[in-house]
């Protein structure tokens, strides 16, 4: 029950952040396609392993029950994403020191405040470059989603070797009992056919 409250809630946290950060991405992609122009490298290999990731993450969350008896297999995969979110991101680290927002002074102004005088206030303007700003933030989710992937995985991994354990106790368990209740079974007889054999003699 606990594996599963946290493996819900991680792969909530993992759906959450790639719909936004696919949404990005393919706003990029669909602007190289209208322009004919091949897309970034950049930009690609995020977006496919963000659709590819989103998949997943979706499949696994409603599937529940099956990723729970295969958690080895779901742990595998989810660092193989790990991986593939730490090369997405390391193709787009150039964006990482970028400034995106720029605050400028505007023109003061002066407010009266009648017989108690009056104070001049600045104000301030602020630009922010669309594309850098989408591109950073898309940045920023594959590293959030590096993290997501590889606690599911460790959850997933402990989940699988619990369960190969259990699996294992019951087996020594189902073969002992099977060996016991044929040992069982045999010495009635073995008795009978001591005493047939002595009654034969006599």
């Amino acid at each position: 029950m606990l594996f599963a409250i946290f493996f819900a809630f991680w792969r909530f946290m993992q759906i959450i952040t790639l719909i936004p950060t696919m949404g990005m991405l393919a706003y990029f992609v669909n602007g190289y396609v209208q322009l004919n122009q091949l897309t970034p490298n950049y930009v690609l290999v995020l977006f496919i392993v963000s659709v590819l990731a989103l998949a997943w993450a979706v499949y696994t969350l409603f599937s529940y029950h099956r990723s729970s008896a295969n958690a080895t297999f779901v742990s595998v995969i989810d660092l193989l994403f790990v991986g593939a979110f730490i090369g997405a991101s390391w193709a787009l680290r150039f964006i990482a020191g970028a400034d995106c927002t720029h605050i400028v002074a505007g023109d003061p102004y002066d407010v009266s405040f009648g017989p108690f005088g009056s104070a001049s206030i600045s104000t301030w303007d602020a630009s922010t470059d669309k594309t850098c700003a989408m591109l950073k933030a898309s940045f920023a989710f594959g590293i959030m989603n590096c993290v997501f992937f590889f606690t599911t995985s460790v959850l997933a991994c402990l989940h699988g070797d619990r369960m190969s354990s259990s699996d294992r106790t019951t087996y020594y368990r189902e073969t002992h009992h099977h060996r016991h209740g044929r040992r069982s079974s045999r010495s009635p007889h073995s008795r009978q056919s001591t005493h047939s054999h002595r009654r034969v003699y006599v």
